[in-house]
């Protein structure tokens, strides 16, 4: 009787042992950074309320500065690079880089080229295009056919 009783007394001393020690690692676990390996912050003035463009996305705004030579556009305190393969439009037609404005709506889509670049893919010049649905009129209903 003595035995198994040792066997289950000296069992549970090691489980719970074993146990104890993953009980406090878990109880200091934070998600704080240690005061030691915190890095400082470079004083950045950071006014602009768009996001970062991290793969791609769209962008819209009022164009500032067109670059022909540089072959770049700058849409509030971005600046976008022009290449072959970008697609220019202005009120829905093909244009070119000439097109653009500086004051007027400028939207399109861009992805990042690496190292803090950023490529326009697609530009478009001036307000949005007035859809043709206003212009097409109604189908006749079916009195005005009987009519005929």
């Amino acid at each position: 009787m003595k035995n198994p009783i040792a066997r289950l007394s000296l069992l549970g001393l090691i489980v719970a042992a074993l146990a104890c020690p993953q009980m406090d690692l878990f109880a200091q676990t934070t998600n704080k950074i240690p005061a030691e390996k915190k890095t400082p912050t470079p004083a950045v003035e950071t006014t602009n309320t768009e996001k970062p463009a991290t793969g791609g996305g769209p962008f819209h705004g009022k164009l500032a500065a067109l670059d022909k030579v540089a072959k770049t556009i700058t849409v509030g305190k971005r600046t976008f690079q022009i290449t072959s393969a970008t697609k220019i439009k202005k009120s829905g037609k093909p244009a070119t880089l000439e097109d653009g404005v500086v004051g007027e709506t400028v939207s399109g889509y861009l992805k990042s080229a690496g190292e803090g670049k950023l490529t326009a893919t697609t530009v478009n010049f001036g307000p949005k295009p007035a859809s043709n649905t206003a212009e097409k009129s109604p189908a006749p209903s079916e009195k005005e056919k009987q009519a005929k």
